[in-house]
C-alpha cells in the first residue's frame, strides 16, 4: 500500500444511480454517490443520460475521473473528500469534510479559520478519526461568519476594555 499526501486514483467505475467505485493508491475503495450534484451544478447535466455517465475514466495518469464526450473532468481531491463525507461514521465528521471541500482552504489557513493545528486538521481530514463536536460547531460558524462578516465579530478585540494600571 502507497503512502497518500495527495489522493491519486488506480481504478474508477461508474456504477447505476450516477454512483462511482473509486479506487485509490493507498488501497482505499470509497463509493460515491454523484446524483445531488449532477442535479445541482449545470456543468455536469450531460452526464445525467446512463450512457454518458458509463464512459467515466481515469485521466491524467489517475489525477483525475474524466468523460470524454462532454469533456468533464473532476479532480481526485475532490473526489476523495466528497466520498470522505458521504461515507463518514458520524455527522461530526461528515460536516467537517464536507467543509474542507467546500472551501478549498489550504491545510494551514483551514487550521487558523478553525483555531486548531494544521496537524489537527490533517489527522481529520483523513476521515480515519472521528471528529469532536466542538471543531463541527466551529465550521458551521466559521460558515455564518462568511455569510454574514459585518455583523459578527466573533473572538475579534473589539477594543471595549482597557486596563489601566495606578503609578
Amino acid at each position: 500500500m502507497l503512502p497518500m499526501k495527495r489522493p491519486r486514483l488506480t481504478a474508477v467505475k461508474a456504477l447505476p444511480d450516477y454512483r462511482l467505485a473509486l479506487t485509490f493508491i493507498d488501497g482505499q475503495q470509497l463509493t460515491l454517490d454523484l446524483s445531488r450534484d449532477l442535479y445541482a451544478y449545470p456543468g455536469l447535466q450531460p452526464l445525467l443520460e446512463v450512457h454518458v455517465f458509463e464512459g467515466a475514466a481515469l485521466g491524467d495518469d489517475g489525477w483525475t475521473v474524466e468523460w470524454a464526450e462532454p469533456d468533464i473532468q473532476i479532480g481526485a481531491d475532490t473526489l476523495y473528500l466528497d466520498a470522505l463525507s458521504q461515507n463518514a461514521a458520524d455527522e461530526n465528521t461528515r460536516i467537517f469534510i464536507d467543509w474542507r471541500a467546500r472551501t478549498g482552504l489550504p491545510l494551514n489557513q483551514a487550521a487558523e479559520a478553525l483555531g486548531v493545528s494544521a496537524r489537527s486538521i490533517s489527522r481529520y481530514s483523513s476521515g480515519r478519526e472521528a471528529v469532536p463536536k466542538s471543531l463541527a460547531l466551529a465550521c458551521l460558524g466559521w460558515d455564518s461568519l462568511q455569510q454574514r462578516p459585518s455583523t459578527l465579530a466573533a473572538a475579534e478585540e473589539t477594543g471595549r476594555y482597557t486596563v489601566t494600571r495606578k503609578p
